[in-house]
């Protein structure tokens, strides 16, 4: 059982893919996956027509994409969004074992290819309902967000 734990223990700490454990009413200790999965079971609430016509106004040059990576990475406030959906995207950040539902898998191009720029630019900047994504409406500039979306897409390219 020590083992086992102990197993579990260095599995959270390499910190690639987060894991949690469970433990079942007969003392033993399960290891569940807690986000990473694709395609995600998951509803997101659908953007006012108005954004989901919306097209990344930004161009995807190599400088706008360095800065969406520095804001998905560190600079984005309340929290860098690693945090939560993970340095590579797949959303197993730090945070995410203890989220319900999981953050979104970016590189799940089931969840992706039929998500909009402007249904990504709205969850951004109002957060999402019912998850624990924060409102980034008073922390960041819309050409900041067209930069983080213009990054967040390089995930299915990877």
């Amino acid at each position: 059982m020590v083992r086992i734990v102990g197993l579990a223990f260095a599995i959270l700490l390499a910190g690639d893919v987060k894991e949690g454990m469970a433990e079942p009413a007969d003392g033993s200790f399960q290891v569940q996956r807690v986000s990473g999965i694709c395609p995600q079971n998951r509803t997101t609430r659908k953007a006012p027509g108005r954004y989901l016509k919306k097209k990344n106004p930004v161009p995807p040059t190599a400088e706008n994409i360095a800065e969406g990576r520095r804001l998905f990475n560190q600079d984005a406030k309340p929290t860098a969004c690693k945090l939560c959906h993970g340095a590579r995207g797949n959303g197993n950040g730090s945070l995410a074992r203890r989220l319900e539902p999981p953050p979104r898998n970016f590189t799940c191009a089931d969840a992706m290819e039929g998500l909009p720029d402007g249904q990504l630019f709205w969850i951004i900047q109002n957060g999402s309902r019912g998850t624990a994504m924060p409102a980034h409406k008073s922390t960041l500039k819309p050409e900041e967000i067209w930069q983080l979306i213009l990054f967040i897409r390089k995930f299915l390219k990877a």
